[in-house]
């Protein structure tokens, strides 16, 4: 295997710069956690990592040819990837009942995924990754709103002991749309109260108008002290 050259290396950091770049500057833009200096350093450390190995590889392999030992130039990308998982990771955060950071994650290790493949040299196939990354990124999003996707929400209610019974509970909320999943209920014995907690499916476009009819007309309901949407 012929030793690269200077210029060779440093096409290849390149591309894989730009292609941090690229989608560095999206996730910038939308005030992710890993943005364009995260990306572009993890793309640019993974093509260094694999033109390191191939530089190893031609290495010994010229000082081991005519030895039965041949190193592996794809098990130090294999570890970068390992590495990227718990980077990845960090940018996943859960807010209540929505998780939020899981593109970042992805992203994050595609962005590596396309340092690797810019770092072998195989810059065909690299661009053709980091275009259909950029059609994820960029004209997907523009999309979304037209997918009629669930949206999942808890609602508690809180009400006398004697008042609301468990099929009306769930005979109001599925008048307005969401279907109750699950439906649990305690009693206070002391305070004479009882409360319902329920999980609710319900479409997504109409979360903010469901919710706030459904808390609304339990509101209402004789002996309901409390109704709480989250």
């Amino acid at each position: 295997m012929p030793s690269l050259s200077l210029w060779q290396m440093f096409l290849r950091l390149l591309l894989a710069f730009i292609a941090g770049f690229i989608v560095g500057w999206e996730r910038e833009s939308h005030g992710r956690p890993a943005g364009l200096r995260t990306n572009i350093l993890a793309c640019v450390a993974s093509a260094l990592a694999m033109v390191v190995s191939e530089v190893l590889f031609a290495q010994s392999a010229a000082a081991t040819a005519t030895g039965s030992w041949r190193p592996d130039p794809a098990r130090l990308g294999a570890g970068i990837l390992t590495g990227i998982g718990f980077l990845g990771a960090g940018t996943i955060l859960r807010h209540a009942n929505v998780i939020r950071g899981v593109t970042t994650a992805a992203s994050l290790w595609f962005v590596t995924v396309l340092g690797l493949t810019f770092g072998c040299g195989e810059f065909a196939l690299g661009l053709g990754g980091l275009a259909l990354a950029m059609v994820t990124l960029f004209i997907l999003p523009r999309l979304e709103s037209y997918v009629e996707s669930d949206w999942y929400a808890t609602l508690s209610v809180r009400a006398i002991i004697d008042g609301l019974s468990e099929d009306d509970v769930r005979s109001r909320i599925q008048t307005y749309g969401p279907k109750v999943q699950a439906m649990r209920l305690s009693y206070d014995l002391e305070k004479k109260e009882k409360t319902f907690i329920c999980e609710l499916k319900l479409t997504r476009r109409k979360v903010f108008e469901v919710s706030s009819s459904v808390v609304a007309e339990l509101t209402k309901c004789p002996g309901v002290l409390h109704v709480r949407w989250f």
